[in-house]
């Protein structure tokens, strides 16, 4: 209730605080108002580390648009120069003068001992970096020449962030690159996934009956075979000459056809609780047909855990592929992923002797344990009164 100051002026009520254990007065009557996601945003609010992966992915899936931006060189371009290259760090000082980002350049001598090419940084020479500048053209989402990039190698020099590989491609060039795949996957495939996880799961939960047998069964029998052997499989099978595009389509398809009976099941069993509500029943006593009452009525009352559920759904897509491209099943060049970039480090002499070569490791650990926090974060928030 709100507070008189003097005729016509009043002041508001406090706004609901979630990390209050017992509203009271007007925040009380505010908590007993709010929506569904409303609740649900008050107390995701309150966990700083889903808060934070939250954050994290907003920034890898903001950026996807841009990684020809983003990356210094064309993920393809060989630098026949600059094989197994080390990685290039970027100073500040030299000499303790500030001077701003830069990099020693490379020279490189053959070992006729060892075979291997051993590098050495010249540290007398300065090459400044170059910010929001022309380098090497590209097509802009496929649709029209650019040669603008944020970050552009040296006048006459290089910038290898993460080394180079075996071919002299820059590899933080091509983990960039390679973001817009393997994020992508997780949201197609989860896509597919959700679609029929709320088909079949409405259906089985809704009607019962004998259509909730053959739903129950069909998820059994999916369920009962070995994933990963599954997904080998299936990813064989794919015919060889299909172009990147349809590879891509089809591993997503196979990701998404695959994940659907764990959210069928949790649909079931929450349509099989919801079904006997009251307002179910005066839905249908209005006439109201069930694919109305699934879709308007149902469906939107436990929205919430379907996006928990989908939310630590998408690391086991990214892992999905990211394990078949490393087997040689899934992606393949000239696609570039992280699947695929980890599939070119499986020699293990050529990672004891060129360590960056795992570097792709690092954004897939990142997306993953994002997911998960964000997952359990929003599986918590999902219930608000608990």
């Amino acid at each position: 209730m709100s507070v008189e100051m003097r005729p016509g002026h009043f002041v508001d009520p406090a706004p609901f605080d979630p990390g209050r254990a017992e509203p009271m007065g007007a925040e009380s009557e505010a908590f007993d108002r709010a929506s569904s996601w409303r609740l649900t945003w008050w107390k995701f609010r309150k966990h700083k580390v889903a808060v934070a992966a939250g954050l994290i992915l907003l920034v890898f899936y903001g950026l996807i648009p841009f990684v020809e931006v983003l990356a210094p060189y064309n993920p393809a371009k060989r630098h026949g120069d600059f094989l197994y290259a080390p990685p290039q760090a970027v100073r500040l000082f030299h000499e303790g003068r500030f001077v701003g980002p830069y990099t020693h350049p490379y020279s490189f001598t053959f070992n006729l001992e060892t075979f291997h090419r051993e590098y050495t940084v010249d540290r007398t020479r300065v090459q400044p970096l170059r910010f929001l500048c022309r380098g090497e053209a590209y097509e802009f989402w496929g649709l029209w020449r650019a040669d603008v990039h944020l970050v552009c190698p040296p006048e006459g020099g290089t910038l290898f962030l993460a080394g180079t590989d075996r071919l002299g491609r820059d590899l933080f060039s091509r983990i960039v690159a390679g973001a817009r795949i393997s994020l992508t996957v997780g949201l197609v495939g989860i896509a597919v996934s959700f679609a029929l996880g709320l088909f079949f799961g409405g259906l089985a939960g809704y009607l019962g009956g004998w259509v909730d047998h053959v739903v129950q069964r069909m998820i059994e029998i999916l369920r009962s075979l070995p994933e990963l052997p599954l997904w080998l499989a299936l990813s064989a099978a794919l015919p060889p000459n299909w172009s990147p595009v349809l590879v891509f389509f089809g591993i997503t398809l196979i990701l998404g056809l695959l994940d659907w009976p764990g959210l069928a099941r949790a649909v079931r069993s929450k349509l099989l609780a919801l079904r006997e509500e009251d307002y179910v029943r005066a839905a249908e006593l209005m006439g109201a047909s069930k694919a109305r009452i699934i879709g308007r009525h149902l469906i939107p009352n436990f929205m919430s855990h379907l996006i928990a559920s989908a939310t630590l759904s998408i690391p086991s897509m990214i892992l999905g592929e990211t394990a078949l491209s490393f087997l040689g099943l899934g992606l393949r060049p000239p696609v570039t992923s992280w699947g695929v970039l980890l599939n070119e480090a499986q020699n293990l002499a050529a990672v004891q002797l060129h360590p960056w070569l795992l570097a792709p490791i690092l954004p897939v650990v990142v997306v993953v344990l994002a997911f998960n926090f964000l997952g359990d974060g929003l599986r918590d928030a999902a219930d608000p009164y608990h």
